[in-house]
């Protein structure tokens, strides 16, 4: 196999390599801002230099030459180059900043010249914290700047689109935004306008950067320039907690990281996994962080005997919906399961349903034709169909739903985290005369005035379980908020911020009621169940995934064999 000796350590590597992506894959620090491994690799920032040789030969016999002590001579390039446009061959000789002199002088000089007209906003820039130019600068920059003179001044709060705006003296010029638009998503909305130190990255005259896919260029920026309208000013990231978690945005399956402070998600951001969704997310997937915050409920709610509805303790709630559940037989129920819930929810609910000796759940398709691009946007709404498939659930047969109501032959219908009514499925006639036992997310849920029992109930960033995206890949929820009632498995995995960790209820800045008085389906379905009689002996979501990893449509999916990147099922097309 062919070597290359980087720092006087021999490694092996595969033909075609890029030298720089080499180097961080062994994790060898090489400083660059241009170089992305998606995209071209322009070599415009000069930041990745490096000293590189190859061996000589004898012309006349083809062999090595050798020094006097016997290792072989040498013959390095004249000029460093830039590591990230060269593929390594075999039995090249790389020095890095870390054993060579001259390529860290190079790479001190470089940042120097990148700073000359670089602002000085770290105070009261959104990348501060996260600033690849502010790290490199503190590591492998100057000491202080040699430049006294007037910077040269760009536009600055520039509004590029609807969610980007562009303080163009931050500018380095490294492309990878004009790249972006011209290489990923090819709309080509972004080029670079002007020349020399004057020049930055804006649109044609006239032309709005409405890219679907626009805030990824403020992931890619390794400065402040472009930054995300919704999210300027709102925080600092050493305030806020970082969690890894999927998106509930379609059945993608995008692998995202929640920013939350004091309890509350400002931002979310696409993670790395070449196998879902690679380095990107749409727009409208980091939008949604909204629906965490605004119009959650403050508790349960239930309809007493007196005909009143009001607030109801968490005892009180479980007993309503036992008896409910109690004075009617089986086939008298009705479950109806989510796509947009963990698949051991959905699981809990199927086991609910055997032991009322009711039929088992379906659920509610979220597709919308049409809706998708072929690529991370899907038809498919919702995040979590595929693992109700393998469940064993069959898509909801509304108008034989309906039927059944009508002749009143269900008296009861259970609904896990869905809005049957909001959808148009069901409507205040079909429920009449029925009682409704509802968990729910939000007081918009247009299902909720119909509930006789309404359970609020975690979303994905404040519970723990699984949802199969739509190329049948398992991924794990993690809690990035807390809520109210906090279960052991919960808080093993909660992350906190600095403010979080340290708030109490006493403290002026601390807000409890950013905690949301909810329950996860995975401990209020069980709740319910021991009232019936039927004790769910999990003690957890990981032992339930553990149970069903035995099974053909879930083979070898736990929680642990997630990990943080998730593990492609076989396709069974079976039934747990």
């Amino acid at each position: 196999m062919p070597t290359v000796t980087i720092d006087n350590q021999v490694y092996e590597f595969e033909n075609g390599d890029v030298l720089l992506q080499f180097c961080s894959d062994i994790g060898i620090e090489v400083p660059h801002f241009c170089y992305h491994p998606a995209m071209s690799a322009p070599a415009n920032c000069r930041q990745c230099l490096v000293k590189i040789g190859t061996p000589a030969r004898n012309r006349a016999t083809g062999e090595p030459e050798m020094n006097e002590d016997g290792t072989p001579v040498i013959n390095f390039m004249p000029k460093l180059q830039p590591s990230c446009a060269i593929a390594i061959t075999d039995g090249m000789v790389v020095h890095t900043q870390r054993s060579d002199d001259i390529v860290e002088e190079g790479q001190v000089d470089n940042l120097e010249l990148l700073l000359i007209n670089h602002p000085l906003d770290c105070p009261i820039c959104d990348q501060a914290g996260q600033c690849p130019l502010q790290n490199q600068a503190y590591k492998f920059g100057p000491e202080g700047s040699r430049f006294e003179f007037q910077k040269v001044h760009k536009p600055k709060r520039i509004q590029l689109g609807p969610h980007v705006v562009l303080d163009a003296e931050r500018c380095i010029n490294c492309t990878r935004c004009t790249r972006f638009t011209s290489e990923i998503t090819e709309t080509h909305q972004l080029s670079i306008h002007n020349r020399g130190d004057k020049n930055y990255p804006i649109t044609a005259p006239g032309v709005e950067f409405d890219d679907p896919y626009s805030m990824n260029v403020c992931d890619l920026c390794p400065v402040g320039a472009l930054t995300e309208d919704y999210f300027r000013f709102r925080a600092r990231v050493w305030e806020m907690s970082k969690t890894p978690g999927i998106s509930t945005y379609g059945s993608k399956g995008i692998n995202v990281d929640y920013w939350v402070k004091d309890n509350e998600v400002l931002r979310i951001t696409p993670r790395q996994n070449l196998d879902v969704n690679e380095y990107w997310m749409p727009d409208a997937a980091r939008l949604i962080y909204t629906t965490f915050n605004e119009d959650r409920p403050a508790g349960p709610e239930m309809l007493f005997r007196d005909g009143g509805r009001g607030p109801a303790d968490w005892r009180q709630a479980y007993d309503a919906a036992a008896f409910l559940l109690k004075g009617v037989e089986g086939s008298e129920t009705f479950l109806l399961g989510s796509a947009l819930a963990t698949v051991e929810d959905n699981y809990l609910l199927m086991q609910l349903a055997e032991h009322l000796g009711a039929p088992a759940p379906q659920y509610l398709s979220h597709v919308e034709p049409g809706s998708g691009d072929d690529w991370l946007i899907t038809d498919d709404r919702a995040p979590n169909a595929q693992g109700c498939e393998r469940l064993g659930m069959q898509e909801l047969d509304a108008d034989l739903l309906k039927s059944r109501l009508a002749s009143g032959e269900l008296k009861v219908l259970y609904i896990l985290q869905d809005d049957p009514v909001g959808m148009g499925v069901l409507s205040e006639a079909d429920l009449d005369g029925v009682q409704v036992i509802l968990h729910h997310t939000h007081t918009t849920n247009e299902t909720l005035p119909f509930a006789n029992v309404a359970l609020p109930i975690a979303m994905a960033v404040e519970t723990i379980g699984t949802y199969v995206n739509a190329d049948g890949r398992a991924q794990r929820l993690r809690p990035a908020k807390a809520t109210r009632h906090m279960h052991r498995p919960q808080m093993m995995e909660m992350g906190l911020s600095r403010l979080d960790r340290q708030g109490t209820p006493f403290d002026r800045w601390h807000d409890e009621s950013n905690k949301i008085d909810c329950q996860p389906g995975w401990a209020a379905i069980p709740e319910i169940a021991e009232r019936l009689g039927r004790k769910m002996r999990w003690d957890g979501p990981a032992s339930i995934m553990d149970e069903l990893a035995q099974t053909d449509a879930f083979a070898g999916a736990t929680h642990k064999a997630m990990g943080f990147t998730g593990v492609p099922l076989e396709d069974v097309g079976e039934a747990v």
